[in-house]
């Protein structure tokens, strides 16, 4: 069994899409329909702009999702999933890729995803950091011991591969706790705490759009960040797409579950090989590819 899995913030690189753009005019219209429903030439930032252009959040999320749903569906004859999955904004490209949701609609509410995280973040100064060489269990130990600060697993990346997420201040305190276990912390070049509490006032508004926004049921099930586990119901999509942004990326789970119903191997639709990674980190024999 097959499982494709579409890559979130952080996949994204200087250039990417521009061969597919040149090479296959399907690419190009929906590039081109990316470009008019934005209202400004993303397309131009995607192939020509810098690394820090690109890592602008309201830039990144639309980019990574086109180029990834756009691949899918020009190359649909080997797009046969099983199943799929998507780590945080890639869940987004996933449901369009299995045609639970327009292309367009899919694009929309990227942006205004993209646009309200950013909004969250200028609110509270906040940040993440990711804490490699111990387990979970530890991490969720010893963020109790925090004091007075919001400071959160943001996601389950793979064992010994954990992201914190929280204040600027409750992830210092959570560092020092977490080098005392023999923690290494590599703080991330994000501009604010996504999947935690912070990311509430992002998850209010968001939450009308993804209410009006048709949802059908999946060619196939998805496995949602949420809980890691298969969903075909639209409502419950829903339900699960609205709490993400508060909740963690449930990664580990996710392939673990894909692993025990079934698949034998793991397709990444988008940029970069992030995805790949983890994977092999959590089942190193797994067998992976690109789309």
């Amino acid at each position: 069994m097959k499982a494709y899995i579409f890559p979130g913030q952080g996949a994204q690189f200087p250039g990417m899409g521009k061969d597919l753009y040149e090479s296959c005019a399907a690419a190009k219209d929906l590039f081109e329909q990316a470009n008019d429903i934005l209202g400004f030439r993303i397309t131009d930032i995607m192939f020509d702009g810098s690394e820090e252009d690109l890592v602008q959040t309201k830039v990144t999320q639309p980019s990574i999702y086109l180029y990834s749903v756009i691949l899918s569906k020009v190359k649909e004859d080997l797009f046969a999933p099983d199943m799929v999955a998507g780590h945080s904004l890639g869940e987004f490209s996933a449901l369009a890729a299995a045609k639970a949701i327009s292309f367009e609609d899919g694009l929309k509410l990227v942006a205004k995803r993209a646009m309200l995280m950013q909004e969250a973040c200028v609110a509270v100064p906040s940040t993440m950091a990711a804490v490699v060489k111990v387990e979970a269990d530890v991490i969720e130990t010893a963020l109790k011991n925090v004091k007075d600060e919001i400071v959160v697993i943001a996601n389950y990346n793979s064992p010994g591969q954990t992201v914190i997420s929280g204040t600027i201040e409750g992830v210092r305190q959570a560092a020092e706790l977490l080098k005392n276990e023999g923690a290494k912390v590599l703080p991330l070049k994000v501009g604010g705490a996504f999947h935690s509490p912070l990311m509430k006032s992002a998850k209010d508004e968001l939450e009308q759009a993804i209410l009006k926004t048709p949802i059908k049921q999946p060619i196939c099930p998805i496995y949602q960040n949420v809980n890691g586990l298969p969903v075909s119901n639209p409502d419950i999509i829903k339900s699960n797409l609205v709490m993400q942004l508060t909740s963690p990326v449930r990664w580990t789970q996710t392939v673990q579950n894909m692993i025990a119903n079934g698949v034998t191997n793991f397709i990444e639709v988008g940029p970069g090989k992030v995805l790949q990674g983890l994977v092999k980190k959590i089942k190193v024999d797994a067998v992976t590819d690109s789309l």
